[in-house]
């Protein structure tokens, strides 16, 4: 049996009114008199009537929904920040339609063709490892789509961009180590086709300059698809375990790359931090319930998501075109826990 949706012929029906009367009475009409628009309003309540949506975007000319793409739900930041939109998105009465590229060029390309051929009103994206031709994203841009960029930005497109300050959180985490003790410190990077890759490396080796500690890039190994690949965690933690001389910390840059490190070190039975010490970006709500508990660069995903949903909503709300943007860039926050405890001297 096909399921059918009340509408307002429906309600006319029942009351013995036209459809006119029953929808400027839906519409708080002061053609209708009080006495009807009660008796419309009860029924239609009683009957749990809902405008069709459908109906409403030809009306309006809008889908009254805007879309995400982002890498991967499961990810603790990105399911976040995907709250923090939907609070915005369902307060000023707008759907969500939410997209997972896993990490895939040409995923990311497929979720935007689908979100564009669905009409959505704008789209909140956050790129994924493999993209470095934003042509996809530029030119839905230009044909007037309203994008607002998030976390992992397109730095030549001109848009609302909403971030995290990588650097210094980066550059803190680092920072944090050296004090602690431990001067041979592996980074474990995202792609490089990333603006958070670059952000977070340039804080990284800031530290170690500002420290007196040379740089050496055999410590930093790339996993690009940012560890939501188990075995490329396992192949860099691999070779940086097989030097001479064995890094005594490990600053991990996105939040997979971190549990992954530390799964890695489980599965080797590498003691945590007596072994080795391990600091990392990561949004788990767990962290300080692990063994040992993890010390962490934390973002404000949640803010992040409201503030890039707020951007979106106003642009597609705007009369006129928007032509100011704003690049807003939010703290982000070391918790120093048992992961990095001061170095043991030997």
């Amino acid at each position: 049996m096909k399921f059918e949706a009340v509408t307002i012929k429906d309600i006319a029906k029942a009351l013995g009114l036209s459809t006119s009367t029953v929808s400027r009475a839906l519409r708080d009409s002061y053609e209708i008199s009080p006495e009807t628009k009660k008796v419309v309003l009860e029924y239609a309540k009683e009957i749990n009537y809902r405008p069709n949506p459908i109906a409403l975007s030809l009306k309006e000319k809008r889908s009254r929904s805007i879309g995400i793409v982002v890498s991967e739900i499961a990810n603790s930041f990105f399911s976040q920040a995907i709250n923090g939109i939907e609070s915005v998105a369902h307060s000023k009465g707008y759907n969500v339609i939410i997209t997972q590229t896993h990490e895939s060029y040409e995923k990311e390309i497929s979720s935007l063709q689908f979100l564009s051929s669905r009409s959505v009103d704008g789209c909140l994206l956050s790129v994924s490892t493999e993209t470095q031709d934003f042509t996809h994203i530029t030119d839905l841009h230009n044909r007037g789509m309203h994008i607002v960029c998030f976390d992992r930005l397109v730095g030549e497109m001109e848009t609302h961009k909403v971030s995290v300050d990588n650097f210094k959180g980066a550059y803190d985490a680092t920072t944090h180590l050296i004090k602690n003790g431990y001067k041979r410190i592996g980074h474990l990077s995202n792609s490089q086709y990333l603006s958070i890759t670059k952000e977070r490396e340039a804080g990284y080796r800031k530290a170690l300059e500002d420290n007196q500690i040379e740089y050496d890039e055999n410590l930093v190994k790339e996993c690009f698809h940012g560890g939501m690949l188990y075995e490329e965690v396992e192949d860099a933690m691999n070779k940086l375990m097989k030097m001479k001389q064995k890094p005594d910390a490990i600053f991990a840059s996105a939040d997979k790359l971190t549990t992954n490190c530390m799964r890695y070190c489980k599965t080797k039975k590498i003691t945590i931090p007596d072994d080795i010490a391990v600091v990392g970006f990561s949004n788990l709500d767990l962290t300080e319930l692990l063994s040992p508990s993890l010390s962490v660069v934390r973002q404000p995903a949640f803010e992040m998501g409201t503030i890039a949903a707020e951007l979106l909503i106003k642009m597609i709300e705007a009369k006129r075109a928007t032509t100011d943007f704003e690049n807003i860039v939010l703290p982000a926050e070391v918790f120093e826990r048992e992961s990095s405890v001061r170095r043991k001297k030997k």
